[in-house]
């Protein structure tokens, strides 16, 4: 029997506390298994450090373990929804480009419909006077373009999911895209 295409999943919920990360990933990786894929989340490593590894160290060894699983998956399902600020997590950002450069479609989500330049402030200039993109895209071009460019795309929420960073209902849609793809 083949392996499955296995799906990286990226987004900031590797930041939340661990028992709801567990609850997400895990029903992520339930809604791929679903259509004979298998989710790969970024903690997915077993990184063990010495106590006198420094903390840039550490850093750079869980960077080089999420381009190894990275470099193992198909694709990417990204959660794109605002994290700490008007845009998607930087970390995610980041993942989406390095999988979209090896040639690997990019989906993804997010749970804020207000368009990039309505979450910046409805403004063509922001408060140091620089200028504020306005394409009625999610998220910066770079980003949504790029998703685009892959053969992936993009779900916008039209009302808020179950949680306020996680929606199956949409994250479902991105499963049944890539599935399709």
């Amino acid at each position: 029997m083949a392996q499955p295409k296995r799906i990286y999943l990226a987004g900031p919920e590797v930041f939340f506390p661990a028992e709801e990360h567990r609850a997400i990933v895990a029903e992520k990786k339930r809604l791929l298994r679903e259509v004979g894929l298998e989710g790969v989340d970024p903690l997915d490593t077993t990184l063990a450090f010495a106590d006198d590894l420094t903390k840039p160290e550490r850093g750079h060894r869980i960077y080089q373990a999420n381009r190894e699983l990275m470099d193992s998956c198909s694709a990417i399902i990204a959660n794109l929804t605002p994290f700490r600020g008007i845009s998607a997590d930087p970390g995610t950002a980041f993942e989406i480009g390095y999988m979209i450069g090896q040639g690997k479609p990019a989906f993804g989500f997010t749970l804020d419909s207000r368009h990039y330049r309505k979450r910046a402030g409805e403004t063509g200039l922001d408060e140091l006077g620089h200028a504020v993109e306005d394409f009625e895209m999610s998220d910066n071009l770079m980003i949504e373009g790029g998703i685009r460019q892959s053969g992936g795309q993009l779900f916008v929420a039209e009302r808020p999911g179950e949680h306020r960073f996680f929606s199956a209902d949409l994250f479902r849609l991105c499963v049944r895209a890539l599935a399709h793809a």
